[in-house]
């Protein structure tokens, strides 16, 4: 019997909603890695099964017993612009699993061949693209932000075809849910109010059943997916992160961050960064996401406003209230997280005035040196309360303004004195949030050539290992923890499609 219990809820919402569809199969898929660790969450008995065999399942050569294969429909804002239908061009749910914590579990493919939905598309994904997701959405899930997750990596054994020929991969993710902003406008401008009401209904249910009693349950969805992304982007910005194409349709309704294109976790830090190769106006720069987040919101409150209330007017003023809590939510939980990140000890209620200005200080700082993101806050919490040998460590990401620098460090010990906190208490709890260890784009490209250049996985699954403990030193590990030489930097991301 296959060890996949799967529970298949999407398919219940029928026609209009979803494309069946088989993957294409492949001609030599080879296995890169499995994540036990999470099939064992998910409460999926894989220990025993043949690696060809899981070759076999998470290439789409087999369709697992029990799987209902489709692909989602929805729409999206890219860039800003309305698309009325995307839809799944490359990637295929197999269906759901309840885990072992109770929770909800979606399988999807990824680079498992056409769909209705491609368009001009193959719907296949290159290697580096698979090796990228991999690699950084269970880095962002050892950080500790809510994320997709992998389950498989597996190469094809087939070329695709882009500005190059590049060896196949597929990519087996998994969340809780893959509805999206943009699965909620497809079905406002196709089937309007029925279509919303039926996705909404089955989100609350699947995800959210708590709020199946709420006095308004579609009002307290809003809310909930605000509070969600508000503390979803504080986490992309204590960590560096940009995600780099936030359209609707990359936006999770269950607060999870997905669709990792062109994303990036910055070396020197730019307060208006832009990776990807595609943002030529910089819309989706380090410094917008809290923004555009809102903006994808508004489009998601106008989907509910046909369900909210049978009076557009009174659904309209409803939701207003929602949408302007969205950045009073989001600067409280970023400023919760830069209060850990520079070791003030917060009760999560109050913020002094003081901290407040020494964490923008700071920022302000590192952006005029252009100081490395992750390193300059680790060796911060390294410190000690008295000016001491490490200080060098940190101010060397301040070079063209030392003296500046130094005067923020000693308002910053005087900051902490009136705190009264143990110093080794402070050190711990510093470092528990301050990683040492990212998914540096260097290293991730370094991985990428090995495997695509030489077929070489090695340097992936050793980069892969690194990234599962980031918050400890680990023993002869240095080059992990080290920022680009000027030959290694990477400018640009690319979304791979």
């Amino acid at each position: 019997m296959f060890p996949i219990p799967f529970e298949n809820q999407y398919v219940t919402l029928g026609e209009g909603f979803f494309a069946r569809t088989r993957p294409t199969p492949v001609s030599g898929p080879v296995l890169i890695r499995f994540n036990h660790g999470l099939s064992e969450q998910m409460n999926l008995d894989m220990g025993d099964v043949a690696l060809d065999q899981l070759a076999q399942w998470f290439s789409g050569n087999q369709v697992p017993e029990g799987a209902e294969p489709l692909s989602m429909a929805y729409a999206g804002h890219q860039f800003g612009f309305y698309t009325p239908q995307l839809g799944d061009g490359r990637a295929i749910l197999l269906g759901e699993v309840v885990g072992q914590d109770g929770r909800n579990y979606e399988i999807q493919l990824k680079g498992s061949g056409r769909t209705v939905y491609s368009r001009n598309g193959d719907g296949r994904s290159p290697l580096g693209p698979v090796l990228r997701e991999y690699l950084v959405s269970e880095a962002m899930y050892h950080l500790g932000v809510p994320t997709t997750r992998a389950l498989a990596a597996v190469a094809t054994g087939d070329a695709v075809y882009r500005e190059e020929v590049l060896p196949g991969g597929v990519l087996t993710r998994v969340a809780s849910s893959f509805v999206r902003v943009g699965t909620f406008e497809y079905h406002a401008r196709h089937s309007g109010q029925e279509g919303v009401k039926k996705l909404a209904d089955h989100v609350i249910s699947r995800s959210f059943p708590e709020l199946s009693e709420s006095e308004n349950p579609y009002l307290s969805l809003l809310e909930t997916v605000i509070e969600r992304q508000a503390s979803l982007i504080a986490k992309w910005m204590q960590f560096g992160f940009i995600h780099g194409v936030m359209n609707t349709d990359n936006m999770s309704i269950v607060g999870e961050t997905i669709d990792y294109g062109p994303c990036a976790f910055m070396d020197g830090f730019t307060v208006n960064r832009v990776f990807s190769s595609i943002d030529q106006q910089g819309r989706y720069a380090y410094d917008n996401q809290p923004g555009i987040a809102l903006w994808n919101l508004t489009r998601f409150a106008e989907c509910l406003v046909l369900i909210i209330d049978s009076e557009v007017n009174v659904a309209v003023e409803a939701v207003r209230p929602a949408l302007e809590k969205f950045q009073t939510l989001y600067e409280k939980s970023w400023m919760a997280g830069m209060q850990a990140k520079c070791g003030f000890i917060s009760d999560g209620q109050n913020i002094e005035p003081l901290q407040g200005l020494l964490i923008k200080q700071l920022l302000s700082l590192m952006h005029e040196c252009s100081s490395d993101f992750t390193i300059t806050f680790y060796e911060l919490s390294r410190l000690g309360d008295q000016a001491g040998k490490r200080d060098q460590e940190f101010l060397r990401q301040f070079v063209s303004r030392q003296p500046v620098a130094c005067d923020w460090l000693v308002k910053w010990r005087t900051a902490l004195s009136t705190r009264g906190v143990v110093q080794k208490q402070r050190q711990s709890q510093m470092q528990s949030v301050n990683p040492l260890y990212i998914p540096r784009n260097h290293l991730i490209e370094e991985a990428i050539r090995s495997a695509e250049d030489h077929g070489d996985f090695s340097v992936f699954h050793e980069l892969h290992e690194v990234l599962k403990t980031p918050f400890a030193r680990q023993k002869g590990k240095q080059r992990y923890q080290s920022p680009p030489n000027p030959g290694q930097e990477v400018k640009q991301t690319f979304c791979g499609t």
